[in-house]
């Protein structure tokens, strides 16, 4: 991707470091911008006039072009690099993975931690729903992964990114990795590739 932009983000929020992981990924020259969601930041008329949404992460181009939402930010990102696979089955294969991880992982899994850590909310204080619901999401990750390295194809993808975050933070929302010793294998495997 040619051309310097702006990552607006938390370090704090899981999506923010999928865009975060993406870039360093890829080499992208870009400067990180500071948004403490905590604050109420991300709902000030000046970011709210970047992003409609008033959410993290948001990214503004040298074309003064604005892209939200992680998962669209971290597709873009990786268009045209081995992060988004070449065929029309894997690539929609790879957005399967992705609209998943929004849809029934993230939701629960994510908002777990931040009750948790930020809310101090004790464990068995949380929606047993949401505890549920997030196991539910971590077992299908680990059925995945007792066959597969990788969530796509046999290397690192935009779906693999999109699902290591809030996984791998799992442990702050009260869920027990240790269940899923395959996850925990391609966790391993994801963060060795990000070199972090």
């Amino acid at each position: 991707m040619a051309g310097r932009f702006e990552i607006y983000g938390d370090p704090i929020s899981g999506n923010c470091l999928k865009v975060k992981y993406t870039a360093d990924f890829l080499g992208c020259d870009y400067q990180w911008i500071d948004v403490d969601i905590t604050a109420g930041d991300s709902r000030t008329p000046e970011f709210l006039a970047l992003n409609r949404f008033g959410q993290v992460p948001c990214v503004r181009f040298e074309s003064g072009e604005t892209l939200a939402q992680s998962n669209a930010i971290i597709f873009y990102l990786g268009e045209a690099s081995e992060l988004v696979p070449a065929g029309p089955i894997a690539r929609a294969k790879v957005l399967e993975w992705m609209f998943w991880e929004q849809y029934s992982h993230e939701p629960y899994i994510a908002v777990c931690r931040f009750q948790c850590l930020y809310l101090k909310t004790p464990v068995e204080d949380l929606d047993p729903v949401k505890v549920e619901k997030g196991n539910s999401a971590l077992a299908v990750m680990e059925t995945w992964l007792a066959d597969h390295a990788f969530f796509v194809g046999n290397s690192l993808s935009v779906a693999d990114i999109a699902l290591f975050p809030y996984s791998r933070m799992a442990e702050d929302g009260g869920f027990d990795l240790s269940a899923y010793p395959h996850l925990s294998r391609w966790l391993e495997r994801v963060q060795s590739s990000l070199c972090l």
